[in-house]
């Protein structure tokens, strides 16, 4: 495997910006990151889901699309945040009421085609690691805390409370469904590697170590879909 697209995923606060820097500085391989700061929507969105949420999501559908199509001409590449969790968040949405259902009809219909597109810009090219950081609710809370953006703060919108928790469980779920290519779990509790340089080193370990054992592996035939009958959401 001569090319190395790495997937970092994770929920709310897990850390993914921090690894992707780590990584793609570690392997000198391109940066893909989520577009938060000039997020003119997610503030919105924050204020009024009801209202935001459709825009939102597919606001982030584009960009995560542009951004794995760029990745697929790069040689080395690592992705914070991608296109397949970008169904998971829409589709807790929906099942809060805050989308209706030719909404939800329409978005997935979009996010197949696009995926469909991805197939055919690179047809013997897919994902080689997933890489998700798992993160126990408590931390989640803790670390979004501490990063201090407004918008996002329980304090002043104790209603954000259930809906991280929410995504906390769902993440789980989503991981455990994901088939598009090999996985990795990190423990983001035990290995606190933005604030911990040792955690960061082990964490880095495992990944290169992951990524390693793929290298003698035969590449496999590209695939930007589930084989499996995973549920809407859980993509």
């Amino acid at each position: 495997m001569d090319e190395t697209m790495l997937l970092i995923a994770g929920t709310i606060g897990a850390g993914k910006s921090s690894l992707t820097d780590m990584l793609s500085q570690e392997m000198n391989s391109k940066p893909f990151y989520e577009n938060v700061d000039d997020n003119e929507v997610l503030p919105l969105f924050y204020s009024n889901p009801e209202k935001y949420t459709f825009l939102l999501q597919i606001f982030f559908l584009n960009k995560r699309f542009l951004a794995m199509k760029d990745a697929l001409k790069q040689a080395d590449n690592v992705l914070d945040r991608s296109i397949y969790e970008d169904s998971l968040l829409f589709h807790l949405n929906a099942d809060l009421g805050r989308v209706s259902q030719d909404e939800v009809l329409q978005y997935d219909n979009l996010l197949d085609t696009m995926l469909k597109e991805l197939e055919h810009t690179a047809p013997k090219k897919r994902p080689d690691l997933l890489v998700h950081i798992k993160v126990s609710f408590d931390v989640m809370l803790d670390r979004i805390e501490k990063r201090g953006r407004d918008y996002e703060q329980i304090a002043a919108n104790p209603e954000l409370y259930d809906y991280y928790r929410m995504v906390n469980e769902r993440y789980q779920q989503w991981y455990d469904n994901f088939d598009i290519c090999p996985k990795i779990q990190i423990d983001g509790d035990r290995y606190d590697f933005v604030a911990d340089p040792q955690a960061a080193e082990t964490v880095i370990k495992q990944i290169k170590e992951e990524t390693n054992k793929l290298n003698l592996q035969e590449p496999k035939h590209s695939s930007y879909y589930s084989t499996g009958n995973i549920e809407k959401g859980i993509f």
